[in-house]
């Protein structure tokens, strides 16, 4: 690339950034309001004169904030400025970008909200003064870019004083992630900490702090070489010297880097580019663990490790290599674990049950959440994998679960939880919207081991559900696909699971129950045009139609087809082939995840234009369903007539469907037809029509046509970050569900879980 070439894509990587922070509107943070404040009576409560009660209850007992106050999920981002990045000490005004993205990088990862205070003081015994006079405003404190040695002292004076966590995460979060990555490399490696020669550039608070944590974890404090700038820390040395770096003086006549790296277990770098040489890779231990984490050139190149050393393992600070050092894999979630109990400072039991977490976190399988966020990456553990991702969905639950447990074993723990379980699955349906709600399904399913067969088996999404159900359910998957191309992904994906070992296989190109096969289609169809020939090719080649097969056989209890092509084009099959006596599919439901709660909505996909008595069928059969995941069903008859306004045909229908439910005495809330404004908001529905026997808010939304059920769900969807689970076939008596092309491999595992639950569990 030319010089003018780079030159035009910096200037454009420029001017992006600060277009990201200008528009749409200046910042990347705002304050939202968790209250409502429509009308006098919300005032009142707010602010005087309702506001004094909650004044009263915390003066009488000051635990109480974190009752009737944000101050429990509240943290402080505070920085002088003093040391930003690699930018130095740019002053505290232009630190505040910053400090804005780390409260978004709260906010995002832990749900923790966050104020960023830049504070004009350069001492820092005033710094900490004015961080403690803070207390009564948060539940912690973050120090962020305050330069070394002052950033000790303050954090050391703040600690002393205050009854809080804080924190100074450029020490303590760099400390934590390189700890769970050591621990990782050593394994790989087959080493032990007692044992290990530990050799680091930069005496700054990171590399102070990285140093400790090695020593918490094992190291001896004699295997410990620390360099600066200045070359080797030995006793004696007076030159940019403070207590901190002369707890690592060594006695010796050795003075550089240069002379001391011979027989290093493990380069610890946190300095700048260059420092270390391919000659002294050269001359560490075999397979040498290396940390050049100096930004945005580290120590030494990767590249450059490798032609030297072949088998070392290499982390870095850039997102471009493998072993990313991101402080993001520790803060949001230590201080979650931490704000949750109450603790009253994060020790070093909570720093190690952190790096515990991550590096245990690691050493499983990948999740497709993070698989998804960092496609054509080796997400597998290994020389190239040793620190999980920040996107795994699992860190919240893992890490602060962990940092929560050592708090209450330490007894800094002020509000203890009564069942550290319950908390983890609070905290993973916090970051996986659909466990809280799936869990009753999972439940019903765990009762029964069924077996669940995958048309599109080669999927990589239906592969990494099928390890997701072998781990997390008793369901049995079976995958139709080739085996050579299943274990070939398998293997790229770095899952633990081979076809015939860990599950069954059906080769639609050669198996030897295809005779059977086409000719039990063949029986089935005869009499609707379908020649032998005919059914010999279909079941060569449509694994919708082997896996319904399959289900009509007994082979397998239920098939979950639909993770590509159109709907309607797989139902065929399954009617075709399993749709008998009073098995018929009555409709498509969609279960809508939002932040106000579950909504359920039909028919998305089965009935173009139902019948007034489909539409009854598919409102009993979602009050059905909705049942099974705890929801009580409140169903609404939606059209674009309301009380008998309109004559249309959907409006007919509508009113025809809620005769057949009254004549049926179901036993379930019901109301039509109505617009969806009316079923959502039970005031308006109040004034339009007073006497509706439906109460609250509808939580089932039944539609006259598959288009209107179908963009309801997917504005739902798209535009209000609703999490879709399903669709659900009704009707077919769980043998059968065809889900969409956009479903995830979590949304698989929900429909296995659906689909594992026995007919009689809910009729």
């Amino acid at each position: 690339m030319s010089d003018t070439r780079q030159d035009d894509v910096k200037q454009a990587a420029r001017q992006a950034a600060l277009d990201y922070h200008e528009f749409p509107r200046p910042g990347k943070l705002e304050i939202r309001a968790t209250k409502p404040l429509a009308n006098g009576r919300d005032l009142s409560r707010a602010y005087s004169p309702g506001v004094a009660e909650a004044c009263l209850e915390i003066k009488a007992d000051p635990s109480a904030a974190a009752r009737y106050t944000a101050r429990g999920n509240l943290v402080a981002v505070v920085s002088n400025g003093t040391a930003v990045l690699g930018l130095g000490n740019i002053g505290a005004l232009a630190a505040k970008p910053v400090m804005e993205g780390k409260a978004v990088l709260f906010k995002k990862f832990a749900n923790i909200d966050c104020f960023d205070i830049e504070v004009n003081e350069p001492d820092p015994v005033k710094l900490a003064d004015i961080v403690c006079a803070l207390e009564p405003s948060f539940g912690a404190i973050n120090l962020e870019d305050i330069k070394a040695p002052d950033c000790f002292i303050v954090e050391r004076l703040c600690r002393e004083r205050m009854g809080i966590p804080v924190f100074h995460d450029d020490q303590h979060g760099t400390a934590i992630v390189v700890g769970a990555a050591a621990v990782n490399a050593l394994r790989l490696t087959g080493r032990e900490f007692a044992d290990i020669k530990v050799v680091s550039t930069g005496g700054g608070a990171a590399g102070i702090a990285c140093l400790n944590m090695l020593l918490k974890l094992g190291v001896k404090r004699e295997n410990v070489w620390l360099c600066d700038i200045h070359g080797l820390v030995y006793e004696g040395r007076t030159e940019d010297m403070n207590p901190e770096k002369a707890a690592y003086a060594q006695t010796s006549d050795k003075r550089s880097l240069d002379e001391v790296i011979d027989g290093a277990d493990l380069f610890l770098g946190l300095s700048g580019p260059g420092v270390l040489k391919p000659e002294m890779v050269a001359r560490m231990a075999k397979d040498p663990i290396i940390f050049a984490l100096a930004n945005p050139t580290p120590e030494i190149m990767p590249d450059e490790v490798a032609a030297v050393a072949p088998g070392a393992i290499v982390a870095t600070g850039r997102s471009d290599y493998p072993n990313q050092v991101n402080n993001v894999l520790c803060f949001p979630f230590i201080f979650r674990g931490a704000l949750d109990v109450g603790a009253t400072q994060i020790n070093d039991d909570m720093q190690i049950a952190c790096v515990e977490g991550i590096a245990a976190l690691a050493r499983q399988t990948t999740s497709a959440e993070a698989a998804a966020a960092y496609q054509g990456e080796q997400l597998r553990f290994g020389r190239d994998y040793l620190i999980p991702k920040p996107f795994d969905p699992r860190l919240m639950g893992v890490v602060a679960t962990a940092v929560a447990q050592a708090a209450m074993a330490t007894g800094v723990a002020t509000r203890p939880l009564d069942d550290i379980a319950a908390y983890k699955r609070k905290l993973d349906s916090s970051v996986i919207r659909s466990s809280m709600l799936m869990r009753p399904v999972f439940e019903a399913a765990k009762a029964a081991s069924r077996r669940i067969v995958f048309a599109e088996g080669e999927d990589e999404r239906v592969l990494r559900a099928a390890l997701a159900i072998m781990e997390e359910t008793t369901e049995v998957p079976i995958l139709i696909g080739r085996p050579e191309v299943i274990e070939r992904r398998c293997d790229r994906l770095g899952l633990p699971i081979r076809p015939g070992k860990d599950f069954a296989v059906v080769n639609p190109e050669n198996d030897p129950r295809y005779r059977e096969y086409w000719e039990t289609y063949h029986r089935l169809m005869e009499r609707r045009g379908v020649t032998p020939d005919v059914a010999k090719a279909i079941l060569r080649t449509n694994t919708t139609a082997i896996g319904a097969v399959m289900v009509h056989r007994g082979e397998a209890d239920s098939l979950i087809c639909g993770a590509f092509g159109q709907y309607l084009w797989h139902l065929n099959y399954v009617q075709q082939i399993l749709a008998r006596d009073t098995l018929h599919a009555v409709g498509a439901l969609s279960l809508i995840i939002q932040t106000e709660g579950p909504l359920f909505i039909a028919d998305t996909q089965v009935h173009a234009e139902p019948t007034a008595a489909q539409i009854a069928e598919t409102a009993i059969g979602a009050a059905r369903h909705a049942r099974r995941f705890g929801v009580t069903p409140k169903v609404a008859l939606c059209s674009h007539s309301q009380f008998g306004t309109l004559s249309t045909g959907s409006g007919q229908r509508m009113r025809e469907a809620v005769e057949i439910l009254d004549a049926a005495g179901v036993d379930f809330e019901y109301e039509g037809e109505m617009h969806v404004d009316a079923a959502l908001d039970p005031d308006l529905r109040a004034r339009i029509f007073p006497s509706s026997r439906l109460t609250g808010a509808a939580n089932i939304l039944i539609f006259g046509s598959t288009d209107a059920a179908s963009a309801v769900r997917n504005i739902l969807k798209t535009r209000a970050g609703g999490l879709e689970v399903g669709p659900i076939l009704m009707g077919m008596g769980n043998r059968a569900h065809i889900v969409t092309p956009s479903i995830t491999a979590r949304g698989l595992l929900n429909m296995s879980a659906i689909a594992g639950t026995p007919v009689s569990v809910y009729g």
